[in-house]
């Protein structure tokens, strides 16, 4: 009974831990699943977990998304803030506070490169980043770690197939980390450029 009991565990561990891909493998798979969606919006939640706190900040929000390079995230309150990024480019506006900041990524981070990158059939890595993915049933974990050092140490994305957000996971140097979850995703809404002002 026992020896048939540990096969069981042995064979669900399995199934849960998904098949594992090659980086292309990976990088093709996203390509394939977003390259009819040219922009998106959906209702997140977002767990912030800061290295120095040991409770995690929730807040409910939304994002917009439109190709080429255009990126909007909005909190609400108690922690309001808003976030948008073109290409390389972000800006974070913390209303309540009466802040506004602006910085750039490394331009090898910039929103442009990517989708420029996934225009074509992926057939060789970028440079710049360490890559893993794996694939559990119809949904793909796409693990991206920069090769230089920056604030972003990990970027995790989970996805389906068919272009539906699940999760963006970000982990810092800092140790601080960020999970959201995306829900009501809408594809190819038509945004346009207004939707990505920073009132």
């Amino acid at each position: 009974t026992f020896l048939f009991l540990l096969l069981f565990l042995l064979s669900s561990a399995s199934v849960a831990c998904g098949s594992s891909l090659t980086p292309v493998e990976g990088l093709e798979l996203l390509r394939k699943a977003f390259v009819g969606i040219n922009d998106f919006s959906a209702e997140i939640t977002q767990e912030k977990q800061l290295s120095l706190m040991k409770r995690k900040m929730v807040a409910r929000g939304e994002v917009r998304f439109k190709k080429p390079d255009m990126f909007y995230l909005e909190l609400y309150s108690p922690y309001a803030s808003r976030i948008l990024l073109k290409d390389n480019s972000l800006t974070l506006k913390l209303p309540n506070e009466g802040v506004r900041q602006k910085m750039a990524l490394p331009p090898e981070q910039g929103l442009g490169r990517w989708f420029e990158f996934l225009d074509h059939p992926v057939k060789a890595l970028r440079d710049g980043f360490d890559i893993r993915a794996e694939l559990r049933g119809e949904t793909v974990h796409l693990q991206i770690f920069p090769q230089k050092k920056g604030a972003m140490k990990e970027l995790l994305l989970v996805f389906r197939k068919d272009g539906t957000l699940r999760q963006l996971a970000i982990e810092e140097n800092n140790r601080d980390k960020t999970v959201i979850t995306f829900s009501k995703m809408k594809k190819n809404a038509g945004l346009i450029e207004k939707d990505f002002r920073l009132e």
